[in-house]
């Protein structure tokens, strides 16, 4: 499931592409974000993809060792099960899962020595040898996926692949992981749980898109808002990424009246941190509180919810 924040970052882009590329308009930056979003589903697709085509691997490697001259006793009792398994198995028998593969065409965006390697590595470590060793059941079969992915993950080829196929990996990478361990653990009994991995009505709609098309359309009055609040600062000098967490914040201030206002300042504020200046955490901070002092005295924002945590 999409965050919120993840939602919010989708949307910082769109906007900041309206902002530098005057062809695109509104419609332009809602397309933009519902491709984003679309971009982070086939991003946790081909994570759980590359996952059981690397386990494919164990395959190849266990009649490499049956086949040996001399094999060890190791060797002899070297067996698939890591591909075998009743969560790997779980996982090729869900067919819409399958077809989804396909209709995405996953397979185009892997290559065979890639995933050679990261078996080869995998296979090196203790936690693989111990559980071809052992009788693990099904727990086992959980924990040496989520080993194995864990392994993936620090693997820069893996990494640098994600990257290369997907512009969105460093924004949703913790999101991936956190659904990547959830899917596993909930193997081999729930292998549909990939279908939960999508954004909901409420938060790519109702909130994502009516924010976008919210800041789009009366970014100029959230301009006049912000203004006094600015004091010795020109509205030309701030950064344009600043100036957008502003204009997103105050919309969630005046139009999301069931998101708590301290999480919308405290979000928009980490935002700052992770995508904008040194000083932009501070400064957009600062702002923000003004703004919402403001707008309290005013008696503009309404109350609904917003003694809640999001």
């Amino acid at each position: 499931m999409l965050s919120r924040r993840n939602i919010r970052i989708k949307i910082l882009q769109a906007l900041y592409m309206m902002g530098r590329d005057s062809s695109v308009d509104s419609e332009g930056a809602l397309t933009f974000y519902r491709e984003r979003l679309e971009d982070s589903r086939d991003l946790y697709l081909f994570n759980l993809f590359n996952l059981i085509r690397t386990t494919e691997y164990a395959v190849e490697d266990t009649e490499r060792k049956h086949t040996k001259y001399l094999p060890s006793e190791e060797d002899k009792k070297f067996s698939a099960k890591l591909y075998e398994n009743k969560s790997i198995q779980a996982l090729l028998r869900e067919q819409n899962l399958q077809e989804t593969f396909l209709k995405k065409d996953m397979e185009s965006l892997v290559e065979e020595d890639n995933l050679r390697k990261y078996y080869k590595g995998f296979a090196k470590t203790d936690a693989y040898r111990k559980y071809i060793l052992n009788d693990n059941g099904d727990a086992g079969d959980r924990k040496i996926l989520l080993e194995l992915y864990k392994y993936l993950n620090k693997e820069d080829l893996y990494t640098e692949t994600m990257d290369d196929h997907f512009a969105t990996w460093e924004d949703d990478k913790s999101l991936i992981v956190g659904a990547m361990k959830k899917t596993i653990k909930s193997l081999p009994d729930m292998p549909e749980l990939y279908r939960t991995f999508r954004p909901d009505y409420e938060a790519s709609v109702e909130f994502g898109e009516n924010l976008l098309s919210i800041v789009s359309k009366d970014g100029e009055s959230f301009e006049k808002l912000i203004e006094p609040a600015l004091e010795n600062w020109d509205l030309d000098r701030v950064a344009n990424i600043d100036m957008i967490f502003l204009k997103m914040a105050l919309c969630e201030f005046l139009h999301f009246p069931t998101i708590p206002t301290k999480v919308t300042l405290n979000e928009y504020v980490e935002l700052a941190k992770l995508y904008s200046t040194d000083k932009s955490k501070e400064f957009v901070n600062g702002i923000l509180d003004k703004l919402l002092n403001d707008l309290n005295e005013k008696k503009m924002i309404e109350k609904t919810g917003r003694g809640l945590d999001e």
